[in-house]
C-alpha cells in the first residue's frame, strides 16, 4: 500500500523556517518598531515600549494584508509536565505561521531588551535576561530560529554590537559569536549567532537592533 504522505519531512517541521518566513518576521518587527519609535519617550521602560511596539507590528501586518501568520502578545509558557499552575516565563512577542498552528509548542519567539553604547547593565541583561533563556530551553525549545530584538536607547550601534559579542562569547563559546549580516532598512544592525540548547539541540539566532533613542 502506498504512503499518503511521502514527501512529509522528518523531525519537527513546524519548528522550522524558511527563508521567506525569516525575511518576512525581520521585516515585520523592523517596520514595527520604526513606526512605533514615535510614540516612545523617554525613560519608557521595556513592557511598555514591547507592547507600543507589538501594536505597530500587528498594524504593519494588517496593512500588508498577511493573512499566513498571527501575531501575539506576551506568551505564557506552561510546565506541561505538571499538574499544577507554574509558569516557565513569559515570550515578549510571537509569531505563529500557518504550519504551526496546531502545535502549541510551534511558535516564533522575539525577545525584547533595552540597549545601549555605554549602558552596561542593561547590555548585560540582553545575555543574561534575554538570550540566555533560548540557550537553557526556557524558551524556544527544539527550534530551529529565535530571534532577540534590541531596543537601541544610546548609539553608536557597534559598541552595543561588541559589548554584547563579547559577553556572548564569554558566557556560550565561540559559536556564539555575533556575525553581520545584510541589515534591514530601518534596522541599525541584524546579526547571527548559534547556541547550544540543554541536551545539544542547535538554534540559530538572529539579533535585531533598532534605533529606539528619544529626540531631546
Amino acid at each position: 500500500m502506498p504512503l499518503l504522505t511521502p514527501d512529509i519531512p522528518f523531525g519537527q517541521p513546524a519548528f522550522s523556517l524558511s527563508s521567506d518566513q525569516i525575511a518576512t518576521v525581520i521585516d515585520l518587527v523592523c517596520r514595527g518598531a520604526q513606526e512605533a519609535q514615535e510614540d516612545i519617550t523617554s525613560g519608557m521602560l521595556e513592557v511598555p515600549t514591547t507592547m507600543i511596539v507589538r501594536k505597530a507590528i500587528r498594524r504593519v501586518k494588517k496593512s500588508l494584508s498577511l493573512t499566513n501568520l498571527e501575531i501575539r502578545g506576551e506568551h505564557e509558557l506552561e510546565d506541561m509536565a505538571t499538574t499544577d499552575a507554574s509558569i516557565l516565563g513569559r515570550i515578549d512577542i510571537t509569531l505563529k505561521f500557518l504550519h504551526q498552528f496546531g502545535n502549541e509548542d510551534a511558535y516564533v519567539a522575539v525577545e525584547c531588551k533595552r540597549v545601549g553604547a555605554g549602558l552596561s547593565a542593561l547590555n548585560s541583561s540582553y545575555v543574561s535576561n534575554g538570550v540566555d533563556r533560548f540557550v537553557t530551553g526556557q524558551y524556544a525549545a527544539g527550534h530551529e530560529w529565535g530571534f532577540m530584538l534590541g531596543y537601541v536607547l544610546a548609539l553608536p550601534v557597534e559598541s552595543v554590537v561588541q559589548t554584547i559579542d563579547d559577553h556572548l562569547k564569554k558566557s556560550y563559546g565561540a559559536p556564539a559569536k555575533l556575525t553581520p549580516e545584510t541589515a534591514h532598512a530601518l534596522s541599525l544592525a541584524i546579526l547571527e549567532g548559534v547556541l547550544i540548547q540543554k541536551g545539544g539541540h542547535v538554534i540559530r539566532m538572529k539579533h535585531i537592533f533598532v534605533n529606539m533613542t528619544v529626540a531631546a
